[in-house]
């Protein structure tokens, strides 16, 4: 088994808390490594490719050979299951150790689920591999990348393709161009320690060029910094619009705040001035007014309020969820300045209120005097009434019996793989959307608890996953809610990682160029808000400062 490939798989495992192998036909003769490595989850681009699915029950601890022969068969019959064509192999040779035929078959694997997913402008997955090298390469003296073979017999090529990635690895104007063994064993040596490529044990130990390598061998090894340089980009650009949508949440937060306090200053400072003509028509007229706008401009402000709490909510529950430092609005638009503006908007409601009422009060009380009897008279019959209703008054008992959720703790205690907090985050948006209090989401209700915590997709996918989850669980519960959140944050990106992302597209420099951006193949979006979003060293415009950056945003 190459060296690569070993890596690959072992990195894999030992990521899902499976120790590593140490050797092939020891670690898959029992099987249980195979099923282990089956379940694996493998992604290309975001996209599930294989894995990352429980195969059943099998014997961990096989003893018998009988034991062991059902573990393999059950791991062969799943990589058959995924389309994957095994030749004259069976559970027999893996058992015994047939080395050649065990190679085989991880050869293919590899091919199927990792090479296979390489594609440039809809070619194969070798003519794609061999596309992006040649775009690597080209302007390279002395490089010409025409197949998986001659093409790299002295070293230059690869040389020039960690030259176009890592400039500061290799300087590749000083390079003896004749010397075919100092070249490739400098690719190599560089490909190892600093790119973290592992070299195959057969690929310099007894030749002065990588020829010896059969094209498979030259694929897989040129394919693994193309998946890294993928996967640096993948995170910075998922990590870049994370905070461009958190950046137009804030501005449209403050933007909306700031509207909104100007509008309820305002009416507060038009509903302190009261100014009555002394008629009855013009005190009515005013209550009209009071009321219409009670009906209209404040239900509409009511919403908006909370709207922007919600809209405050989310960021905020964005920024943790990633582990980011906390949003704190600009002085004056914090929640509290608002409830604070409210309550003084409700105070010159009622003292208006009270205003209109004890004027109307008192034309009333002045007309009732013009016309005593006739009041009187009026008073007298509506206390009899009174009196009457007083007699007709009893109790009327309303009964709301509400329906109890299922105690989801003993569906959170079961998901060891989350942290309490996120736990509590789960379930308190799963309760805040279950409108209906059926311990269930429809399609809209799962659409914005997600949506709230930062998870959007589009309206197909949406269906396409609630459809998924009702046919699994028989409706969207609280145990199918977590397990999805379980799936889409298993793949979030950490701090370290995200340092490190930026160190390898920086080439390990303190800071990152617009170069380094646009070579990284970021979205203009993407490059022009971290341009923006990210301090520049001091005496330099061109040169941005990632580490400051990321420990402001980070808590």
């Amino acid at each position: 088994m190459f060296k690569s490939d070993a890596f690959r798989l072992n990195t894999k495992l030992e990521s899902h808390s499976y120790p590593p192998m140490t050797s092939l036909v020891r670690d898959l003769s029992d099987g249980v490594k195979l099923i282990q490595i089956m379940a694996l989850r493998y992604e290309f681009n975001g996209e599930r490719t294989i894995g990352d699915v429980s195969l059943g029950r099998y014997n961990k601890t096989p003893r018998m050979r009988v034991q062991k022969a059902e573990n393999v068969n059950k791991a062969l019959e799943f990589i058959t299951s995924r389309g994957v064509k095994l030749t004259n192999i069976g559970p027999e040779d893996i058992i015994d150790g047939n080395v050649k035929l065990i190679l085989g078959m991880i050869w293919t694997l590899i091919l199927r689920f990792t090479i296979a997913d390489i594609s440039e402008e809809g070619l194969s997955a070798k003519e794609g591999l061999l596309l992006w090298c040649q775009r690597k390469t080209a302007g390279y003296k002395e490089v010409d990348v025409q197949d998986f073979g001659y093409s790299w017999s002295d070293g230059l090529a690869l040389c020039a393709l960690i030259h176009h990635h890592r400039p500061d690895l290799i300087d590749y104007g000083s390079l003896d161009k004749t010397d075919k063994y100092t070249n490739t064993k400098l690719a190599f040596d560089v490909a190892e320690k600093h790119l973290g490529i592992p070299v195959s044990p057969s690929g310099l130990s007894s030749h002065t060029s990588l020829a010896p390598l059969v094209d498979s061998q030259l694929m897989n090894y040129v394919a693994t910094p193309r998946h890294q340089q993928e996967t640096v980009s993948r995170r910075i650009e998922k990590f870049a619009d994370l905070m461009y949508s958190v950046w137009l949440s804030r501005n449209d937060y403050e933007k909306r705040m700031r509207a909104l306090l100007a509008e309820w200053s305002e009416k507060t400072a038009t509903l302190g001035s009261n100014v009555f003509d002394g008629t009855y028509t013009d005190a009515k007229q005013q209550l009209v007014e009071f009321q219409a706008y009670k009906n209209a401009s404040k239900r509409q402000w009511v919403s908006e309020k909370q709207d922007l709490a919600m809209l405050y909510t989310n960021v905020q529950t964005k920024l943790r969820t990633y582990g980011l430092r906390e949003y704190v609005p600009p002085e004056g638009l914090e929640l509290s300045n608002m409830d604070e503006a409210w309550s003084a908007l409700l105070a010159a409601e009622a003292t208006r209120s009270k205003s209109i009422n004890a004027q109307i009060r008192e034309i009333k009380e002045s007309l009732r005097k013009k016309f005593a009897n006739v009041a009187n008279n009026f008073e007298r019959r509506l206390r009899d009434l009174s009196n009457e209703l007083s007699n007709l008054d009893g109790p009327l008992e309303n009964v709301v019996q509400k329906i109890s959720f299922i105690d989801n703790q003993i569906v959170a205690r079961n998901m060891s793989n989350l942290t309490p907090a996120q736990l509590e985050q789960f379930e308190s948006t799963f309760r805040y959307f279950d409108r209906n209090e059926t311990n269930t989401l429809e399609l809209a209700e799962m659409t914005a608890a997600l949506a709230s915590l930062g998870i959007v997709y589009s309206e197909e996918d949406l269906i396409t996953i609630h459809e998924q989850l009702t046919e699994d669980y028989g409706a969207v519960t609280f145990e199918a809610f977590i397990n999805l959140l379980v799936d889409i944050t298993e793949d979030q990106t950490s701090p370290a990682q995200l340092r490190d992302a930026f160190r390898g597209l920086a080439g390990d420099k303190p800071f990152v160029t617009e170069v380094d951006l646009r070579a990284a193949l970021l979205p203009p979006t993407a490059v022009e808000y971290l341009q923006q979003a990210m301090p520049r060293r001091t005496g330099s415009d061109t040169e941005f400062d990632y580490e400051a950056w990321l420990d402001d945003v980070f808590a």
